[in-house]
């Protein structure tokens, strides 16, 4: 294949996204930290998502030392919303290890070494933080190489053809701005659907488009269909507050606040697992949300602690955004006070 860095920077001096954590073409290179840091928030999330949650971050802690010195609880409570919360629990134990020796390891390799810290992120901050030479592959970039090279094998077996494929169009200078031009053509041009192949500066050099067949690419796998599990949210209100719990350190949502809940199983649970004795009611209706790997259904009970001890705190009900709740437990309780207002 030609070569296709020259066409495309040239691209990506004329078109690149003003994003928060990025430099811009033909300035010196972006903040490993802020770099680290969009890298992880950006992992199964969309930029318009992170944005403002970055800002805020950076804002709240402007440095990888100041991260490193957080509090745990008000760390994972800002990252409520943003999924995937053991990213949360491995940033700050990624920050508090580079705190210690000082500064980010400038290569990929020594980068794979931190918590948290994956083939594709460690590749994506040597080569925008460092300017080292490295296949940086994400899901856009993914997409674009599939149709580039017309690779027929499905994902996710397809990877590391792809992966392989991005190595041999990657120049040595300028890896950090190759990789994301590579980003901002699969967001902008180069989409899942209806691609915008004539304005593609790479169509020349594309097999996929050649052929006519760009949509077609990469090619994906039947879905298989997710399992639905069941469970409760228990709502125990005692004089304008409610009951939150710290769920478990590991595990789904782990170390987050949240409202109290039984199991999440095959068939309902109703109050099996409910935090105490009480009169419970069940409210109409119940709460949908989607993880990854199951839907997950929930019943809704509210109920008053009328004196019980129960382990957890008692958090103002007005004041509940500031909890930091998780989205499928924050959408449990804005449905509930909903119902019972």
């Amino acid at each position: 294949m030609g070569n296709i860095a020259r066409p495309l920077l040239d691209w990506y001096d004329a078109h690149a996204r003003a994003l928060p954590w990025r430099s811009p073409p033909g300035h010196p290179r972006a903040d490993p930290y802020r770099v680290w840091l969009s890298e992880i928030m950006l992992q199964q999330t969309t930029v318009a998502a992170v944005r403002p949650r970055f800002e805020m971050f950076v804002e709240r802690w402007p440095s990888v030392a100041a991260l490193a010195a957080a509090d745990e609880a008000e760390l994972m409570a800002a990252w409520a919303g943003l999924g995937y919360y053991a990213r949360a629990r491995n940033l700050i134990a990624c920050a508090r290890v580079v705190a210690q020796t000082g500064a980010f390891p400038e290569t990929e390799a020594g980068l794979r070494g931190l918590p948290g810290v994956g083939a594709y992120t460690a590749a994506a901050i040597a080569a925008i933080a460092f300017g080292e030479r490295a296949a940086v592959v994400d899901a856009n970039v993914a997409r674009v190489v599939a149709r580039l090279f017309a690779i027929a094998a499905p994902l996710p077996g397809a990877m590391e053809t792809i992966r392989a494929a991005t190595d041999t169009i990657t120049p040595a200078d300028r890896p950090g701005d190759f990789a994301q031009a590579m980003m901002d053509l699969g967001s902008s041009v180069c989409t899942p659907r209806r691609p915008a192949c004539l304005a593609c500066p790479l169509n020349t050099a594309c097999m996929a488009y050649a052929a006519g067949m760009a949509e077609a690419y990469p090619i994906k796998p039947a879905k298989a269909a997710k399992p639905q599990r069941y469970g409760t949210i228990f709502w125990l209100e005692d004089a304008g507050k409610v009951l939150l719990v710290r769920r478990p350190p590991k595990g789904l949502l782990g170390g987050m606040r949240a409202l109290p809940t039984g199991p999440w199983a095959a068939a309902p649970p109703v109050l099996e697992e409910a935090p105490v004795r009480s009169n419970w009611e069940m409210l109409p209706g119940t709460v949908g949300h989607v993880f990854t790997h199951f839907r997950l259904e929930l019943a809704l009970a509210i109920g008053q602690a009328r004196g019980h001890a129960v382990a957890g705190e008692w958090w103002p009900v007005a004041d509940l955004e500031s909890a930091g709740l998780p989205t499928v437990f924050a959408k449990a309780a804005a449905e509930i006070r909903r119902v019972s207002a």
